[in-house]
């Protein structure tokens, strides 16, 4: 019998996994009365799977904007965007609809919860929208209620939490139907800067330990150690790293 080495390792030859958000060319124009404004300007990113792409600019420079192209809120002037493969800046609007409410997570700086609503009914919104079976439902409100550590304050309404909690209910309910893509826009943006921080290591720990691919808006440099890639943006357009 031949003698095998063992420490010799054959090259992997497996194709490389694609990416799970991809924008190529991107570009917005916004026509006004005066002359076309371009909040977007041939913008190309990729985020691999089950990472977190933080994007840093001051406000103005096209964070909103580009979240709201990549999770089909609004359509590019020019240029694609895709997720998990597929072109969803060529989809209709009701295709967009539904892959929104299955695939894409939003997470806003104003929360938008609704304040007669508990805790547990604004995480359960989204579950309702797809007809999801209420055994299903209440267990998966439990479930998200948990992981953002609010499982005690289920029954509370909006006004009876703190803007910590109420931003980490909106976390929950923007992962109930299990998105594979979380679009956070300024999540900290009313927060002091230790709750801040809470609300990043929850983004953070989602991305490891769901496989959620993430992408932060945020113009807080405190935070963008949590990211595994960093983006600038100045005037919609990508700022080559320093060196």
């Amino acid at each position: 019998m031949t003698d095998v080495d063992l420490r010799y390792a054959p090259p992997d030859r497996r194709p490389a996994a694609p990416p799970m958000v991809e924008a190529i060319g991107l570009v917005r124009d916004y026509v006004t009365s005066a002359e076309p404004v371009r909040a977007i300007d041939n913008v190309s990113i990729q985020v691999p799977r089950a990472q977190l792409l933080a994007v840093r600019g001051r406000s103005g420079s096209g964070k909103t904007t580009l979240l709201s192209l990549i999770g089909g809120l609004d359509r590019p002037t020019e240029g694609r965007v895709l997720i998990d493969g597929q072109l969803v800046s060529e989809f209709d609007e009701d295709e967009l609809i539904q892959f929104r409410r299955r695939r894409i997570g939003f997470v806003f700086q104003t929360m938008g919860l609704l304040p007669i609503l508990s805790a547990a009914e604004n995480v359960e919104i989204p579950l309702r929208l797809v007809a999801t079976e209420p055994a299903e439902r209440e267990a998966r409100v439990q479930e998200l209620l948990g992981i953002v550590g609010l499982a005690e304050r289920a029954h509370h309404r909006p006004h009876e939490l703190s803007g910590g909690e109420q931003q980490r209910v909106a976390i929950a309910r923007a992962l109930a139907n299990r998105p594979d893509v979380l679009l956070a826009d300024e999540p900290t943006g009313q927060l002091d800067s230790d709750t801040g921080r809470g609300i990043v290591m929850v983004l953070r720990t989602l991305v490891r330990d769901e496989g959620i691919t993430a992408i932060m808006a945020t113009h807080d440099p405190s935070l963008i150690d949590f990211a595994d890639q960093v983006i600038e943006l100045r005037d919609g357009r990508i700022v080559p790293p320093a060196g």
